[in-house]
């Protein structure tokens, strides 16, 4: 199997202290804490966790945990979120710095102004937002079930969709739905993965599956890829995160592309050893996700920094919007 290059941001476990895994579960267990990893982090914090996963399934597993602290290894609103749905709980992220380019695209005085546009408006917000604006929405979604969420919503009513314009523009593809507006956010590393790069490493590695994530600039490239032949339609699937471990489990292929924050390949070679997994870009890797580092997550452990709040309105009026989402459906997957 030919590895993929070192993605940037990672780092090799040579260069951790010996036995700095063994005390990070010493110091969670004297703390009462369930340690949550995100599919983006570095593999060695992926490896120390409890859980590993996408932001809203570890959110739901806190809110279930019998541990009374929360040790949060992503960015700056997935730690929001899990104090929105445990509130009772202490939620700590190992650099309150993690922040997010998504999340970032829109603010909630933004968000009021654009509802003020479009009155009576359904808001439907994607996870990857900030407490203030999930307290302005109607209801969230995840990319795995955004088409789901937005095609409950009667059509005729306006829908609001926010913050990221490539899931936006996948779901209004699907649907057809025409009174439907999409703010112009993105993720940065995802918008960097394009329709070029993807075109490229398809035609050098023709075997080979296609795994790209509803958020990436190339998510239309792909489809088009599929119409026009040059790809066989059953080799590519938009996915979310969640979406791509299901898939890999069940899959034949020998080789899979992934168009995806390189922190996905770990969860990936996991879940299937025998299938050579590469990244359509290699570069595509989160810096803010890079910034939890098994040195800052020791820190948050033996000193208790840094405590997530939430004012306790914001978090009531957001965690409806949550609770609407999984009323409609139960997701299979965040980001």
């Amino acid at each position: 199997m030919t590895a993929s290059p070192t993605p940037a941001g990672a780092r090799s476990s040579a260069s951790l202290e010996p036995g700095w895994a063994e005390e990070v579960r010493a110091l969670a267990r004297r703390r009462d804490a369930v340690l949550l990893a995100h599919n983006y982090q570095l593999p060695e914090i992926q490896d120390v966790a409890d859980h590993t996963g996408d932001s809203l399934a570890l959110s739901r597993i806190a809110a279930e945990s019998d541990a009374s602290t929360i040790v949060f290894c992503g960015v700056h609103f997935m730690a929001e979120t899990a104090k929105i749905l445990s509130p009772d709980k202490t939620v700590l992220i190992p650099d309150a710095a993690a922040g997010c380019s998504l999340a970032d695209s829109i603010t909630v005085d933004q968000l009021r102004a654009w509802k003020a546009e479009h009155p009576g408006a359904v808001v439907v917000s994607y996870v990857n937002t900030t407490a203030a604006v999930k307290a302005e929405t109607d209801v969230c979604c995840t990319s795995s079930n955004a088409v789901e969420v937005v095609a409950s919503i009667p059509e005729e009513k306006e829908v609001l969709f926010l913050p990221d314009q490539f899931l936006g523009a996948h779901v209004r593809r699907v649907l057809q739905r025409e009174n439907m507006h999409v703010w112009a956010g993105e993720c940065h590393v995802h918008a960097g993965i394009n329709g070029a790069t993807l075109t490229a490493q398809a035609e050098a590695n023709p075997d080979a599956e296609l795994f790209v994530h509803p958020e990436c600039g190339c998510a239309t490239s792909a489809l088009y890829l599929a119409g026009t032949g040059a790809v066989p339609a059953d080799r590519i699937k938009i996915l979310s995160t969640g979406g791509m471990l299901d898939a890999a489990r069940t899959s034949n292929a020998k080789s899979v592309l992934v168009a995806t924050e390189v922190g996905m390949l770990h969860q990936l070679r996991r879940a299937a050893p025998d299938i050579d997994f590469r990244a359509v870009n290699d570069r595509a890797s989160c810096r803010y996700m890079k910034m939890i580092t098994p040195e800052k997550l020791l820190r948050a452990l033996r000193e208790g920094r840094d405590e997530v709040r939430v004012d306790p309105e914001l978090a009531a009026r957001g965690r409806a919007a949550v609770q609407r989402m999984i009323e409609i459906g139960q997701p299979g997957g965040g980001e």
